[in-house]
């Protein structure tokens, strides 16, 4: 049993660092106190198996060093008072017994109160403690690194800690997926797992249902670079993300339709492999059988299944995807089953090492980038251009990481070609457009496997 979050693996901190000793400044000059705890999630770079786990199938994480940073105060009044460090966010103060949560407009607090909702319903808790929270940033916002889901991990943390309630690593990552829904993502649970699972020094295998973390061995003669494109895409905002979830969906409907299942049970790509009991290369074949290239129209796919519009919005199509008229459902399947495959394999090659890994690995990127793009189509003009100068440099591997449609790419560099690699790509990708050129700094970066959530004491 991993452990839970209480007094035994709390760190206590007597000489803070820089970082929080600004942070407790900022937390005294906003409220007049000072914070009695602090609490740290980190984001995430996701290295291989993309928009696979919503469909129940394992993905290869790992936390970034860049992170959520909160530090709280419990207070006696039934408010909790939520600040930024970064004046483009607005302070913003509710009462902890009425949390309204607006999918319309997916602002930074709502995050926040998505974790703090989670660990409330979870311990019915009635007269929940009031906080003042500052919170301090470090992952580029909506780039694909899981600055959201750190926040609705941070906040769920937070909450836990300030109502005196202890539960396992794998409990809260369960919870904060779910929450996170209430602002309107449809995600899989990836991003909570790895920012709560996570270790020092390795990736991790992440699987689903039960939830369960593997170590991941890295090879040493390369490093992991992200790249920001600097275009932004925040999955609540837009519906490119839950459209996604939906033709996952559909397809696995008339995928167990086709094979005699009970189609109305199955939720998940992963589902109908389980029933069969078949391997990934069995199931892509049952696509190329069952499934069409073309796009399925709302009409046909109720007549495949047999039910009728109004059934197939309300009982099966989110909010945010009832008005979409066509889906397709032959291009999703297929990217979905092959990444699950191609997680497998990397997660071997890593157990393996072979004297070839770091070669194969970027190949296996390389091989999942191209079907984000062709098959999955969530990659942007920017992300390909970002991609192939990675490539052109040097990198072995390169991908989109995140949704896509703008966000991060992550590449596989030789380790004695990681500077000059840098150089180039800065040079070529960055230096070549004025927008761009501002965000530089925090743009470009290797990346070593960092640890998961944290709570911090002062002695």
């Amino acid at each position: 049993k991993l452990p839970a979050f209480h007094a035994n693996i709390v760190l206590n901190v007597s000489n803070l660092p820089f970082r929080l000793q600004k942070l407790k400044e900022m937390f005294i000059s906003k409220f007049g106190s000072s914070p009695k705890f602090y609490v740290r999630a980190p984001g995430r770079v996701n290295l291989i198996g993309e928009h696979i786990d919503y469909c129940g199938y394992a993905v290869l994480p790992m936390a970034i060093e860049q992170d959520i940073l909160i530090a709280v105060e419990p207070v006696k009044t039934e408010v909790v008072q939520l600040a930024n460090t970064n004046s483009l966010y607005l302070d913003f103060s509710t009462s902890v017994n009425n949390i309204q949560i607006n999918k319309t407009k997916p602002q930074w607090h709502n995050y926040f109160l998505c974790g703090l909702k989670g660990i409330q319903e979870h311990f019915g808790l009635n007269n929940p403690t009031g906080m003042n929270c500052l919170l301090d940033g470090t992952i580029p916002p909506s780039s694909g690194l899981s600055s959201s889901s750190a926040l609705v991990c941070c906040a769920g943390l937070v909450t836990l800690r300030a109502n005196g309630k202890t539960l396992s690593k794998v409990e809260l990552a369960e919870i904060c997926t779910k929450s996170e829904r209430y602002i309107g993502t449809e995600g899989g649970g990836m991003d909570q797992s790895i920012s709560f699972l996570a270790e020092e020094g390795t990736a991790k295998l992440i699987e689903f249902s039960p939830l369960r973390a593997t170590d991941v061995r890295l090879p040493s003669g390369a490093a992991f670079v992200i790249a920001n494109s600097c275009v932004e895409m925040n999955k609540a905002a837009t519906s490119h993300y839950n459209i996604r979830v939906m033709e996952c969906r559909l397809a696995t409907k008339l995928l167990s339709k086709s094979k005699g299942l009970d189609w109305k049970k199955m939720l998940r790509l992963h589902d109908v492999q389980t029933k069969l009991g078949v391997s990934l290369e069995e199931m892509l074949t049952i696509v190329e059988e069952v499934l069409h290239p073309e796009p399925y129209s709302t009409e046909e796919i109720c007549k495949c299944l047999g039910i009728s519009l109004e059934e197939l919005r309300s009982q099966i199509l989110s909010q945010n995807t009832q008005d979409v008229s066509t889906f397709k459902l032959y291009q999703r399947a297929k990217h979905v089953y092959s990444e699950a495959a191609r997680v497998l394999e990397f997660q071997k090659i890593c157990n393996e090492a072979p004297a070839n890994a770091i070669q194969l690995l970027g190949e296996l990127m390389n091989q999942s980038y191209i079907s984000c793009k062709e098959m999955y189509e969530c990659s942007c003009p920017e992300l390909d251009r970002l991609v192939d100068v990675c490539l052109q440099f040097g990198a072995i591997g390169s991908r989109l990481t995140g949704a896509g449609w703008g966000g991060c790419t992550v590449s596989m560099v030789p380790t004695d070609k990681l500077n000059t690699f840098l150089k180039n790509v800065k040079k070529a990708y960055y230096q070549t457009d004025v927008q761009r050129l501002a965000l530089e700094n925090n743009s470009l970066f290797a990346t070593k496997p960092g640890r998961g959530a944290l709570v911090f004491v002062e002695a």
